[in-house]
């Protein structure tokens, strides 16, 4: 009997070791695994539910450690909240996705854009938001305890432990309470800049959550989601740069916390890039990588102006594979094929 309930002694504390925390300070999650040198991110955005779902097979031979979101995870674009449902299910129910999500050791996370906000490029004022946020929570696994529940918006953080290293992700929400964008006057473009200080793409009660996020952050890795870009900001479509003051504001406090080995991420565009920008008070350059579209691409791309690109635009299906060094703190970066995963650029990172 002594035996017996030393067992279910040990047995409970492993159990009680291996929970999530919700956010508390700097983290929503923490998970632990014995000392990697190694963590892969796999990441991607806009997918059509009603399309071929079986490159998630070719994404699952990459053994990814986590999946990231980037929005547009489902194209529902209705204000009827039961179609989005459903949409989110024939995803969720999907036999490839399913065997993708459950071989994940971290599962999948994410941020939502506009065409899983529920309306094309809509902001604050969408009537449904707050139902939409309800039916990402669903699809996420997200319960009504955490953090995101009780507040606007879907912005929350996850931070794992691997190893002795942390990465800490901070999911940010670009639709909730970002006001309306502004119509290009010059041909060519859709949107213009604001020059208002006043108008804001995060929202007040974002921004102090995040730089509370910044101020606590002791992680080793710190990797910003937005679903869009954040760098590239002349081609006249949806970005941080319809926000200029914004952008100032984001370095701002990148420059304030010194977080160690930056690195944001970003979807929407239905073409993947890698933008670069040297930043004063960093000693690398801030990289964004662009991963966009999974089910479909801009197939009529010819060109577009971005000063910050390295390298060249993939405008075909794709997804993006990131490699952390755990011991070197170094990063490589992959943009690869959906159709047979090949390797389609690449780019190193040394923080």
């Amino acid at each position: 009997m002594k035996n017996i309930h030393l067992t279910l002694v040990l047995a409970s504390i492993l159990f009680l070791s291996c929970k999530t925390n919700s956010e508390e300070g700097n983290s929503d999650k923490t998970s632990k695994i014995e000392q990697p040198t190694n963590f892969r991110i796999a990441l991607g955005s806009c997918n059509r539910q009603d399309m071929p779902q079986d490159y998630w097979s070719v994404i699952q031979k990459d053994s990814a450690d986590i999946f990231i979101w980037g929005g547009d995870n489902i194209y529902a674009d209705t204000p009827d909240m039961n179609l989005m449902e459903a949409k989110y299910d024939s995803l969720k129910n999907n036999a490839y996705y399913r065997s993708f999500v459950n071989k994940l050791p971290y599962g999948p996370i994410g941020v939502w854009d506009d065409h899983d906000y529920g309306k094309n490029d809509a902001g604050a004022g969408w009537e449904y938001k707050d139902e939409a946020k309800s039916l990402f929570m669903d699809f996420m696994d997200i319960d009504s305890t955490h953090a995101m529940a009780n507040r606007g918006g879907i912005y929350h953080a996850e931070l794992i432990n691997a190893g002795d290293k942390r990465i800490k992700f901070y999911m940010l929400d670009t639709r909730y309470f970002r006001e309306d964008l502004l119509e290009a006057e010059a041909s060519g473009k859709r949107y213009q800049p604001h020059t208002s200080q006043d108008s804001t793409l995060l929202g007040k009660a974002q921004w102090e959550w995040l730089e509370q996020e910044f101020k606590n952050s002791e992680a080793d890795f710190n990797i910003i989601v937005s679903s869009i870009q954040f760098l590239s900001s002349e081609h006249g479509f949806e970005t941080w740069g319809n926000f200029p003051h914004e952008v100032e504001n984001m370095q701002t406090l990148l420059q304030k916390y010194s977080l160690d080995n930056i690195l944001f991420l970003s979807g929407d565009r239905h073409i993947s890039e890698f933008s670069q920008k040297k930043i004063k008070g960093l000693d690398y350059p801030l990289t964004d990588f662009t991963s966009s579209g999974l089910t479909h691409s801009y197939s009529s791309y010819d060109g577009e102006p971005n000063r910050y690109r390295v390298g060249e635009v993939v405008a075909e299906t794709s997804y993006g594979i990131i490699d952390l060094d755990l011991e070197t703190e170094e990063a490589s970066l992959k943009i690869k094929s959906t159709r047979d995963g090949h390797v389609i650029q690449n780019l190193k990172l040394s923080f």
